[in-house]
């Protein structure tokens, strides 16, 4: 047996009517993807990771740098030092190399936790103007993902986003 979809049921449910009463619902659809990625907080966030970003890869790059510095004066000056000063530099070699491997992956989980958190907080406030809207026009039903086709009239998208400006601005 198929399991039909939540959205469709309720849709149904909203829109058949009892017999013999004539109501009007009023549907409405949100594109989150779009309304998000239009968003003038999610280019703010988005900007403020980068300034986060670029000063911890900036830190990455030195480190590597130094270990290709230690590298080509190990291949430069490896045959004439001594075999204790060739130890120690083939280990500090090492050592710093797993160091930099660990900042890197340490930096990545990072980076998608923060990531992660911003599309959260965001998809929240996002919700929140939706339910806003929802009420000030009295919308019965608002369908966000798993929609397959929708019409321009109900797709309050571009409202939602014209909100989020709105907000942004007042901050």
């Amino acid at each position: 047996m198929r399991s039909i979809p939540l959205a469709i049921l309720a849709c149904a449910a909203i829109c058949s009517p009892l017999p013999g009463v004539a109501e009007v619902y009023r549907i409405a659809v949100v594109d989150p993807n779009r309304v998000v990625e239009r968003s003038p907080q999610y280019e703010a966030a988005g900007a403020a990771l980068l300034a986060e970003l670029e000063e911890r890869e900036g830190a990455l790059r030195e480190q590597q740098d130094q270990i290709s510095a230690l590298q080509r004066r190990l291949e430069r000056e490896g045959a004439l030092m001594s075999e204790q000063e060739l130890k120690r530099l083939q280990n500090d070699i090492r050592s710093r190399t797993r160091r930099l491997k660990y900042a890197r992956d340490e930096f990545q989980e990072d980076f998608a936790l923060r990531q992660n958190e911003l599309r959260t907080k965001l998809s929240r406030q996002v919700q929140e103007v939706v339910v806003e809207l929802a009420r000030e026009q009295n919308i019965d039903l608002v369908i966000t993902e798993g929609v397959v086709f929708f019409s321009a009239r109900i797709d309050i998208s571009d409202q939602v986003i014209e909100r989020l400006k709105q907000e942004f601005e007042k901050k």
